[in-house]
């Protein structure tokens, strides 16, 4: 990205279109340095309808065409959100009702006065801050269940006194989820700054999540999994500071509370949505002319709509995580079928979440592309 822009450092967060741009560059790059070196690259343009995976290989059906390749590897990205439960067949009809906040960025909507966000992350804030650069007498309200903002990066970085080995070895010993939490908060109670020791627990993530049994996996989903967001995945300063001037101007509110319904207004215009406050107060109802679900990243393959996947779990040959954290995988992101894991069939990014948990974010999925490339080349 340098070479396009000297000024930008390596600790800078710039903004998701510029960082875009950069991939693209250097796909292009790669690709003709293959091109160069002899390599047959090809880019086919059209959705695969089936993969059908074997012992020897993998066909790969594309309409009337099927062909054998050696290896596949399922690189799709997050899957296509669902609407939360409680929407009606009306207020999806509407078009005031946005399920894909990336899709209604692309589509340049028409401006509402009042817009209401569900969900208070980082895709919550990206949107926030596009719309409200776009329509400047936009108000906006923003709900999540606990009605907390990410946390702020440092605005520079920090680093722990030790490499946290000493406290994974603490946590290894005994894999019970409140017993983690504990000796988390008692360790980051003796930093300057609890963002260096949560920071030094990146790189052992995916084998503190393989030794967390089941049980202790759903609990942490329900109970802590939004605290363990808030600080794994926090803002840049500057996002800090845009966010927080929209507050003090009065174009940004939250609230806490949980979605029970979203429906049309009787006038037809806008919709009403109604927030269930924690408490055992009476529902809150609020009205705005544009509602957009950014709850983050779908992981479900369980009931996915994606076409590919869908024929893919239906004929067995993928295991969907009975977590809804992508799909079954072994640790070195061969994907599983009901007897064992393929030999050539692999997948990169958020359908490994279930398998190694931080799988998300770039370094992650960089680290996932090597080990995949070294076992093909391998092969």
């Amino acid at each position: 990205m340098q070479r396009a822009d000297a000024s930008v450092r390596g600790t800078d967060f710039v903004p998701r279109w510029r960082y875009g741009d950069y991939l693209e560059d250097e796909v292009r790059r790669a690709l003709a340095h293959g091109k160069a070196r002899g390599h047959d690259v090809q880019s086919v343009p059209l959705c695969a309808d089936a993969l059908v995976p074997e012992a020897s290989g993998v066909t790969v059906v594309c309409g009337d065409d099927a062909r054998p390749v050696d290896a596949a590897v399922l690189a799709i990205g997050s899957l296509p959100p669902h609407p939360l439960a409680g929407v009606s067949a009306a207020a999806r009809a509407s078009g005031r009702y946005a399920v894909d906040p990336w899709l209604l960025l692309t589509n340049e909507p028409a401006p509402s006065a009042e817009v209401i966000v569900i969900g208070m992350g980082l895709t919550a804030i990206d949107v926030i801050l596009e719309l409200a650069a776009r329509w400047p007498d936009t108000r906006f309200t923003a709900l999540s269940r606990h009605g907390h903002w990410p946390e702020p990066h440092l605005p520079t970085m920090a680093i722990p006194s030790n490499d946290g080995s000493e406290l994974v070895e603490g946590l290894l010993e005994d894999a019970d989820l409140w017993r983690w939490m504990h000796l988390l908060r008692e360790t980051m109670g003796l930093e300057d700054d609890w963002r260096s020791v949560f920071d030094s627990l990146r790189p052992h993530a995916a084998l503190l999540w393989a030794q967390l049994p089941s049980a202790q996996r759903a609990r942490f989903l329900r109970h802590a999994h939004w605290a363990w967001e808030r600080a794994r995945h926090r803002m840049p300063v500057p996002v800090v500071m845009a966010v927080a001037e929209l507050e003090r101007s009065g174009r940004l509110t939250h609230r806490r509370g949980r979605v029970r319904s979203v429906d049309v207004d009787a006038d037809g215009a806008t919709l009403a949505l109604t927030l269930q406050a924690p408490g055992p107060g009476a529902p809150d109802q609020l009205h705005a002319g544009l509602v957009v679900q950014a709850t983050g990243m779908a992981f479900d393959a369980r009931h996915t709509t994606h076409p590919l996947l869908r024929q893919m779990v239906l004929n067995r040959h993928v295991v969907p995580d009975p977590l809804g954290l992508g799909l079954v995988a072994t640790p070195d992101c061969r994907l599983c079928h009901p007897g064992g894991a393929w030999p050539h069939l692999f997948a990169l990014g958020s359908l490994l979440r279930g398998t190694l948990w931080e799988s998300t974010a770039m370094p992650e999925i960089r680290q996932q592309a090597r080990a995949v490339v070294d076992q093909l080349l391998a092969d």
